[in-house]
């Protein structure tokens, strides 16, 4: 499955692709959503580590935790991430 989400730009596009999988390891790096702020997006890693990431709008954050939800849960792994100027496709299985 995958989705594509639009970030307020590209430096905030690459920041979330590299936050949210570890591709050397095929690792997921994403433990939670923390909070949300309209279209600021706050995302806990599993080093505990708190980042913020500004998405284009409320409409992306929706779909951003939409799809994370099973990663967040354990249902699923994001198996890949690929930012192109503003906009990040994360695949999941």
């Amino acid at each position: 499955m995958k989705v594509k989400i639009s970030c307020q730009d590209k430096h905030e596009a690459v920041k979330l692709a590299s936050l949210i999988f570890i591709k050397d390891g095929m690792e997921t790096f994403i433990r939670s959503v923390v909070n949300v702020y309209g279209s600021e997006l706050v995302i806990s890693l599993k080093d505990k580590s708190v980042h913020s990431i500004v998405l284009r709008d409320a409409e992306q954050v929706e779909a951003f935790t939409d799809f994370v939800q099973s990663v967040v849960e354990g249902k699923s792994k994001i198996t890949g991430t690929k930012a192109e100027n503003d906009t990040v496709e994360i695949t999941k299985d």
